[in-house]
């Protein structure tokens, strides 16, 4: 009895990682389908100008005391950190630049991301799959109203939409708060700070942010409406879609932004 226990444990452990893969890539290939599906219908009349707006509030506006928030204590970390390695060398001046390229192209887009995945995907994925346990997405269908239309389409715009203006507020909220911690407590000059962003920054360093941050913003909301919207088993179902809509497009906004990142290096910006 004993030895069949433990082949029985082995031949599990064995088996699990595989199961996982087969899990993951069948819930992979039906989020890729979820979103094909809604190309047909984007721009299938009617066009819900309302419900986009709305979202657009929800998401980026409301979103926004939050990012401000973040965005002013990653500029004043971003600052002493750099300053505590280019002092070594005696190139405090190229700390400007530093902080401009590093916020511009990596940091902001990222944490703002990961702020919108933690307040508003959250908040997609519950929403969505409350409504589907307790059927008021099938009441929406049986009314002859496309509920992905309706409910899915509008997030995903508003939050493509909103992401990369989230992002130009974090972008310059941290970068003004680099600038004055830099002046006022680490003694930088604040002309030759200045200078080296304009001797050096060029506006690719800025644009690209603003693209993952769009592709972010698309990736995120596609997760959280797909958990969102396909739960089932009551709260508890509703729990673990949202657990899983966050922890996911958490782990996809990492790995976009490496794709990107190589890809934009191909490019050459």
């Amino acid at each position: 009895m004993r030895l069949f226990e433990y082949v029985e444990n082995t031949l599990a452990l064995v088996g699990r990682p595989f199961v996982s893969a087969y899990y993951a890539i069948n819930g992979l290939g039906k989020f890729c389908l979820f979103n094909a599906h809604l190309l047909p219908i984007l721009f299938k009349k009617p066009i819900r100008i309302k419900e986009i707006f709305y979202e657009i509030e929800r998401i980026g506006i409301n979103s926004s005391a939050i990012i401000i928030l973040t965005a002013i204590f990653i500029g004043l970390v971003q600052a002493i950190q750099i300053y505590q390695g280019f002092h070594k060398f005696g190139m405090e001046s190229m700390m400007g630049y530093t902080i401009f390229y590093a916020l511009g192209k990596e940091l902001a887009p990222v944490v703002a991301a990961l702020m919108v995945t933690s307040r508003a995907v959250s908040s997609m994925a519950a929403e969505l799959g409350t409504m589907r346990v307790t059927e008021q997405i099938d009441a929406i269908d049986t009314l002859a109203v496309d509920s992905r239309k309706y409910l899915v389409i509008p997030k995903i715009i508003a939050a493509t939409v909103a992401l990369p203006i989230l992002t130009a507020v974090f972008n310059i909220v941290a970068n003004v708060s680099s600038f004055a911690i830099s002046v006022v407590a680490l003694d930088i000059n604040p002309t030759s700070y200045l200078n080296t962003i304009r001797q050096y920054a060029e506006f690719s360093n800025y644009m690209t942010g603003l693209v993952k941050a769009g592709v972010f913003g698309f990736l995120i909301s596609s997760i959280g409406t797909y958990c969102g919207y396909h739960a089932s088993g009551g709260a508890r179902g509703v729990g673990q879609a949202t657990t899983i809509a966050v922890v996911a497009a958490s782990v996809t906004i990492l790995v976009a932004d490496y794709f990107l990142a190589s890809l934009f290096i191909i490019l050459g910006y």
